[in-house]
């Protein structure tokens, strides 16, 4: 059996994100865990649990590194948006194989603001006190910011399987500058496993070149891969299994140089 690979989701969703990844990756020999982060799991029109408006995404990290002790050998982490910086988080807590960030939300340090991502989370931002209350978009706002890549006629059915989110976890990624726990601040230095970056050039929740400086931050041990014909949904985009095969060859690599080393 191959190395196991921890799947971590972005915000308002649960493990469904990762079906095509968690087949594909499985077909390869790996191992997949895909867990539902803390208040996910609930009906996508039911109401959510009071408490997810104030977890924090220090919660998300205390929840998984209980996965990661169970565990035999270090896994692999795979985030994708918010997913990637709870990922960052746990690489800098943890020994881990290696880390792939999938249009990665930034840690603290890294500005993530831009025209677009204003735009993507107004509705949310004009909302008094949403900082301690679920989130959650409107189908406007997604299908701008993050199925602007995917196929019209599947923008509905994605929308209807998205739940709320915490509004205290947008709070600390997106207004480090005021989050005085200081909760998404990475130490660089104590990443030391192999990071893999993706990126689309089309993302407009997560731009290509926010997603360059958190490459950038992790210096030698980080790899940077933008996709021009991608944006955000990198997980179900036309040609996922493009950035899927990327992501695998990069694994392998990362696998026998560890091997070479060994040696």
């Amino acid at each position: 059996m191959g190395d196991t690979i921890l799947m971590i989701h972005g915000m308002g969703c649960s493990e469904w994100v990762w079906d095509n990844y968690r087949g594909f990756f499985e077909k390869k020999g790996y191992s997949c865990i895909t867990p539902t982060l803390r208040y996910h799991d609930m009906d996508p029109k039911g109401t959510p649990d009071p408490r997810l408006g104030t977890t924090s995404l220090l919660d998300y990290v205390t929840d998984l590194e209980k996965v990661i002790s169970t565990l035999d050998t270090a896994p692999v982490v795979m985030g994708h948006s918010m997913g990637g910086i709870i990922a960052q988080m746990l690489s800098g807590r943890n020994t881990l194989k290696a880390t792939v960030l999938l249009t990665p939300a930034s840690p603290r340090g890294i500005m993530p603001i831009t025209f677009s991502v204003l735009k993507c989370f107004s509705e949310i931002l004009m909302t008094w006190g949403y900082w301690k209350k679920p989130i959650r978009f409107s189908f406007e706002k997604l299908v701008y910011g993050v199925f602007n890549r995917t196929p019209d006629n599947e923008h509905r059915k994605l929308y209807d399987k998205m739940v709320y989110e915490s509004g205290r976890a947008l709070f600390e990624m997106g207004n480090w500058l005021l989050d005085s726990a200081k909760t998404t601040e990475v130490d660089h230095e104590k990443v030391t496993c192999p990071v893999l970056v993706v990126s689309g050039k089309e993302d407009r929740i997560t731009p290509a070149s926010v997603a360059k400086k958190v490459a950038n931050k992790y210096g030698a041990v980080s790899t940077y891969k933008e996709f021009p014909q991608n944006a955000h949904w990198v997980l179900g985009e036309p040609n996922w299994q493009e950035i899927a095969e990327f992501v695998s060859n990069w694994l392998n690599q990362v696998s026998h140089q560890s091997t070479q080393k060994e040696k």
